[in-house]
C-alpha cells in the first residue's frame, strides 16, 4: 500500500478514491459532490482503512503545490503551502480533474482486471486503464518494509515526447531521452543546481537532485536593497522558512537582515521578503541562506 504500481504509477488509496469518485458520475463538468460523500463510498466499498487515510489522499491529489499535474478538482478549504492543514470533509467538495479522467477512460470495456473488494460484494480495478503517464508525471513517495521510494515530478510535455522517441526507436538510450526529459519538474518552481545527481538518477535510478528557491535583489528609494524569495523548493513549508531566517538572525548566523516577512498569498503566490541592512552584501546573504536554511534542500531520487 507504500509503493505505486509501475503501470498506473498510484498506491491502492489513490487508485480507490479515483475509481469510486468515477463510479459516482463526478465527471469534470458536473457538479462537485460532498468531500465526506466520496470518502463514504471508497470507505463502504474499497479501502477498509480510517477515513482520515482516504481524506489526506484525496486532498493531496487537489493541491496544485503537492502534485505536479493535480488529480481532483476540490472546491472549499484544501490548505495551503504554509502548512495550514485543510477544512473538514465535512465543508469540503470534490469532483475529478479532466487529466484523471483520461486515467480511467473505457474502463467498463474490460480493458483491466478486477479484483474482489474485501467483503467479496463488489469488484474493483487491479490498476486503473491510465493513458497519461502518471508515475513520471507526478512522481511518488513511499517507505514500504524493506523497501522505498523517491520518484520525482516530471513536466508532462517532456516525457510526452520522450515516449515518442522511444516508440520511434526502441534502441534509444538513456542520454538520447535525456535530450528529451531534462530533469525533474517540481509544482513550486525553483532552480536545479548541478545536473549530476539527476543524470545519475536517470541512469541508476539513485541520485540527488539540489534544488535551489528563486531569488532577486530589489533596491528600495532609500538605497537599501531587499530579497525577494519568488519560488521554493518542492515541499518546503514558506511559513517554516520565514521562522528559520529569524531563528539565525537572533542567533547572529546571519549578520545583515533587519526584517523578514511572509508575504505569500494564494492569488499572487510565493512572496518572502528579506530586508537587509545598508551596508550588507546581498550575494553573500543568498549563500548563507542557502547553506543554513530549506532555500536549498537535496532530494534523493
Amino acid at each position: 500500500r507504500a509503493l505505486p504500481d509501475v503501470r498506473d504509477g498510484l498506491k491502492p488509496v489513490h487508485r480507490r478514491v479515483l475509481y469510486a469518485m468515477n463510479e459516482l458520475g463526478l465527471s469534470h463538468n458536473k457538479a462537485y459532490k460532498k468531500s465526506a460523500r466520496i470518502v463514504g463510498e471508497v470507505l463502504g466499498k474499497y479501502h477498509p482503512h480510517g477515513d482520515s487515510s482516504v481524506y489526506d489522499a484525496m486532498v493531496r491529489m487537489a493541491q496544485e503545490w503537492s502534485m505536479r499535474y493535480t488529480l481532483v478538482d476540490g472546491q472549499g478549504n484544501y490548505g495551503n503551502q504554509d502548512g495550514d492543514g485543510p477544512a473538514a470533509m465535512r465543508y469540503t467538495e470534490a469532483r475529478l480533474e479532466k487529466l484523471a479522467e483520461h486515467m480511467l477512460d473505457d474502463i467498463e470495456k474490460e480493458t483491466v482486471d478486477f479484483q474482489l473488494n474485501f467483503d467479496d460484494s463488489e469488484e474493483e480495478p487491479t490498476v486503473l486503464p491510465t493513458r497519461i503517464p502518471q508515475l513520471l508525471i507526478n512522481g511518488s513517495s513511499g517507505i514500504a518494509v524493506g523497501m522505498a521510494t523517491n520518484m520525482m515530478p516530471h513536466n508532462l510535455g517532456e516525457v510526452i515526447d520522450g515516449c515518442v522517441a522511444y516508440i520511434e526507436n526502441k534502441n534509444c538510450t538513456v542520454d538520447d531521452l535525456m535530450q528529451y526529459v531534462k530533469a525533474p519538474d517540481f509544482p513550486t518552481g525553483g532552480v536545479i543546481y548541478g545536473m549530476e545527481g539527476v543524470k545519475a538518477g536517470m541512469h541508476f535510478g539513485r541520485g540527488r537532485v539540489v534544488v535551489r528557491g528563486k531569488v532577486t535583489v530589489e533596491t528600495k528609494p532609500g538605497g537599501k536593497e531587499q530579497l525577494i524569495i519568488t519560488e521554493v523548493p518542492y515541499q518546503v513549508n514558506r511559513d517554516a522558512l520565514t521562522n528559520r531566517i529569524g531563528e539565525l538572525v537572533n542567533e547572529k548566523v546571519i549578520e545583515g537582515i533587519t526584517h523578514v516577512n511572509n508575504e505569500s498569498n494564494q492569488k499572487e503566490g510565493t512572496r518572502v521578503v528579506i530586508e537587509l541592512r545598508k551596508d550588507a552584501i546581498a550575494n553573500v546573504i543568498i549563500n548563507q541562506l542557502y547553506k543554513h536554511t530549506d532555500l536549498q534542500t537535496s532530494y534523493g531520487i
